[in-house]
């Protein structure tokens, strides 16, 4: 069985598009097997939907992104939320931007890592680092100069610069794109760094702070945040239908 295959289909008809970030033939079984628990579940994860805090469209992109990101990478979960995304109006452009900074959460990588490399490798005596070598950086020169360098980025500058450099210069084209507003990247950030898969805390910190600060209402970031909790729903959409398939052998008649 492929990645992205199950034994239950996932029809994207207008019942499927109310679903939120349910399967509904996952949701459906389940409500078979245990009806009480699925109907509780359902209705919290349901919430972000039906509250509409968030346009139908934002909530859909934002889930695109918690699903592509390299911290998930839910094929089903991206197809059925790109697909809902595309039916309430998004754009390829908004949906190719999430998928853009859903990318460039990897850098976190070196966020976390690279502090310690240099405190090891001070404690160690090891060589000192040049912070340019020799090398020009116009974007992170950039960013510095329009307050958008973050500090959190200086010790992977010091290790390679010009890698850093290079990384910069790829997600400057990301958000000088004028696709979403500055709010809508920051409450989009906050999702990619909350992600219960993810969880970098300073990230959630700085963005909240940015988001706040273009704009964002507190209940559009808590909305944000339940989002990331309505992605617990994919145990149940892969699960279910697993074990759905695993009973059929046993249990033919079933």
């Amino acid at each position: 069985m492929s990645a992205d295959d199950t034994s239950m289909p996932d029809p994207m008809d207008d019942a499927a598009a109310d679903a939120g970030p349910w399967n509904t033939a996952a949701l459906s079984r389940l409500r078979t097997w245990a009806p009480e628990w699925a109907d509780a579940c359902n209705k919290m994860a349901t919430n972000p939907w039906c509250s509409r805090v968030l346009s139908r469209k934002f909530a859909e992109l934002v889930c695109v992104g918690l699903a592509v990101a390299c911290t998930n990478l839910d094929i089903q979960a991206a197809r059925r939320h790109m697909r809902a995304a595309l039916a309430v109006g998004a754009t390829r452009s908004e949906i190719l931007f999430v998928i853009k900074c859903a990318t460039v959460v990897s850098l976190h990588s070196c966020s976390v890592a690279a502090p310690i490399l240099l405190d090891e490798a001070q404690a160690g005596g090891g060589e000192p680092v040049s912070r340019t070598g020799g090398q020009p950086t116009p974007s992170c020169d950039a960013m510095r100069a329009a307050g958008q360098w973050n500090d959190a980025w200086n010790p992977f500058f010091d290790l390679d610069p010009v890698w850093t450099e290079e990384f910069m210069a790829t997600g400057v084209g990301i958000y000088r794109s004028g696709v979403m507003s500055a709010k809508e990247i920051e409450l989009l950030s906050i999702a990619l760094d909350a992600s219960v898969t993810h969880l970098y805390s300073p990230g959630i910190r700085r963005h909240i702070k940015a988001a706040l600060g273009a704009g964002a209402t507190t209940q559009e970031i808590v909305e944000v945040l339940k989002l990331c909790v309505a992605q617990g729903v994919q145990a149940c959409n892969l699960g279910v239908a697993i074990l759905a398939d695993e009973l059929s052998r046993i249990e033919p008649h079933e």
